[in-house]
């Protein structure tokens, strides 16, 4: 099984550069502030230790590669990459105000620059949704990193219980867009991002298509809160 949205890239790139300064605020409201403790758990599972060199794709303002940073300490390297170099301003702001340091790379997580087996850990988070070939991504993520290494992915999903399924489907349905609308003013932008992750594979469907790069030797995942995200583990061969 493939995934592959239609949406042209330069516009999702001008979409993230519209909500920049106002994306971490609209996600905590959105996540009720879970997003922070679901990407603390990423680091954890991820098995990071200190010294580790870490590359975050699509890394937005940087959280993810924040939280990695204070786990692999002032020996290892992290580099926070993203397509969209106003999300990754903010990111150095928030790098410089912590006291970490990170580099920061404007990047496609389709054609990472990076050579073969150069990671000890590869990550993305709420990203693989909306690069337009999720596969070739995976696949490069999975090229940087050393063997024995992992991939490491946090992405929404479908809730497993019908019940709460439902009644969170209403919620991202009808009340994330006026959220993140109210929030960042560019309603259009979280009605393309509900969208984006509603009609995107999760569990198994999600692991085949991990599967199909043919780079990994173990695929697993975590449920979070029923569903409402899942993080990916892939043990690069």
């Amino acid at each position: 099984m493939s995934y592959e949205h239609h949406r042209n890239p330069a516009e999702i790139k001008n979409l993230f550069a519209n909500i920049s300064n106002t994306y971490d605020l609209a996600n905590d409201v959105i996540t009720f502030g879970k997003a922070h403790s679901w990407r603390k758990k990423l680091v954890q599972w991820s098995e990071a230790s200190r010294g580790n060199d870490v590359l975050d794709c699509a890394s937005g303002t940087s959280d993810l590669a924040l939280e990695f940073k204070k786990v692999v300490g002032e020996k290892g390297r992290v580099v926070s990459s993203d397509f969209c170099p106003e999300m990754l301003e903010i990111g150095k702001q928030k790098a410089t105000k912590a006291d970490l340091n990170i580099e920061f790379q404007v990047g496609d997580a389709m054609q990472l620059s990076f050579t073969d087996k150069e990671f000890d850990i590869t990550s993305i988070a709420y990203g693989i949704r909306n690069v337009k070939d999720p596969l070739k991504a995976i696949s490069e993520m999975a090229r940087v990193t050393k063997s024995d290494g992992f991939v490491l992915i946090l992405e929404t999903g479908e809730i497993s219980t019908p019940l709460i399924g439902s009644a969170i489907q209403v919620y991202f349905k009808y009340v994330v867009p006026r959220l993140g609308g109210w929030v960042s003013g560019q309603r259009q932008a979280y009605e393309y991002l509900n969208e984006s992750s509603l009609s995107f594979p999760c569990r198994e469907d999600f692991l085949a298509i991990m599967e199909k790069t043919k780079k990994f030797k173990k695929l697993e995942y975590k449920t979070l809160m029923g569903g409402a995200s899942y993080i990916y583990k892939g043990t690069v061969s």
